[in-house]
């Protein structure tokens, strides 16, 4: 049985405020990207830091490949990108990378190799050489990530890795992310930008007030409902009661919204070999088609589903 890349167990920080987290129990795989979700004040910074062994559990383990956090040899297997850091404005950022390639233990032959490869890798380049305080908030993340990555961790554990980015550099820190991924690195994302976990991670946990509510597969928590949306023209509730007639309790047909002539319909189908045997049967009726489309489930709007209604401890305690 492989050793998980990153395994917690009950794992709890008691602040004493009525934050940390409590009972945390998560198993990563080797190679897996992990999205690590929840509202303001949830409590992920705080996991991750215990992952890190930056601050130690009030109770329970946290493991990197059989290690425990903090220790040395979890410490090798790392890279860690945190939510803020700061970098001396009168460094350079090739100056920043040596001296974490120093910590690192490489020699100055592979630290200068390794710093302009990954220079090239954020979409910093010749600027390497340009003092920080000419970076602006976006360049300075760029180079944080580069300093997780200087000593080819087989984890990256990313703290907000996006938050400072523009929509150009958020695509590329994803291809990044994901060229990481396809080399069999183990990626730990904590973001708001739920695009970005949904298009990167294979599971999500979500946490809030420092209880994990769900994980799973992408997949999973997003559910496997197959819903269609098709804008149409002279609609009738005639043409719903055939649907329906003819696929039974197989097909939920919802109207949407009329727009000039045409109507918006939604249809829940058990599988997309119906969508076209409606179609069929649309035509046949004299309806109209304009559009037709598979309806993607989305994660942020499962995100809002799963924390509505509930407190949250956010930044107001």
């Amino acid at each position: 049985m492989s050793i998980a890349a990153i395994e917690t167990l009950q794992l709890s920080k008691d602040y004493g405020d009525g934050r940390g987290c409590s009972g945390v129990t998560l198993k990563i795989k080797h190679g897996e990207a992990f999205g690590f979700l929840g509202p303001n004040g949830a409590g992920k910074s705080t996991i991750v830091k215990m992952l890190t062994g930056l601050i130690k559990p009030t109770s329970g383990e946290a493991r990197i490949f059989g290690h425990a956090s903090g220790t040395l040899e979890a410490r090798r297997r790392l890279g860690y990108l945190p939510e803020l850091f700061r970098y001396p404005a009168w460094l350079t950022g090739e100056e920043v990378l040596a001296f974490h390639a120093k910590l690192c233990g490489l020699d100055k032959p592979s630290a200068r190799k390794r710093s302009r490869l990954l220079l090239d890798e954020v979409g910093i380049g010749s600027r390497g050489s340009d003092r920080l305080k000419g970076y602006s908030k976006g360049m300075q993340q760029r180079l944080g990530l580069a300093c997780a990555l200087m000593g080819d961790p087989d984890v990256v554990l990313l703290d907000e890795p996006a938050s400072a980015l523009d929509p150009v550099g958020r695509h590329e820190v994803r291809e990044l992310l994901q060229r990481l991924r396809s080399q069999g690195k183990t990626i730990f994302l904590n973001s708001h930008l739920l695009e970005d976990v949904e298009q990167l991670c294979d599971k999500v946990a979500l946490l809030n007030n420092g209880h994990v509510l769900a994980e799973g597969s992408v997949e999973q928590v997003l559910g496997s409902k197959n819903e269609w949306r098709l804008r149409v023209g002279g609609y009738t509730p005639l043409a719903s009661e055939r649907i329906e007639q003819m696929f039974g309790a197989a097909v939920k047909v919802t109207m949407l919204t009329w727009m000039d002539e045409s109507a918006w319909l939604e249809l829940e189908l058990a599988d997309d070999e119906q969508i076209g045997l409606v179609n069929g049967l649309l035509v046949e009726m004299g309806v109209i088609l304009y559009e037709v489309s598979k309806v993607k489930s989305r994660l942020d709007d499962w995100f809002m589903q799963a924390v509505s209604g509930l407190e949250h401890r956010g930044e107001r305690r």
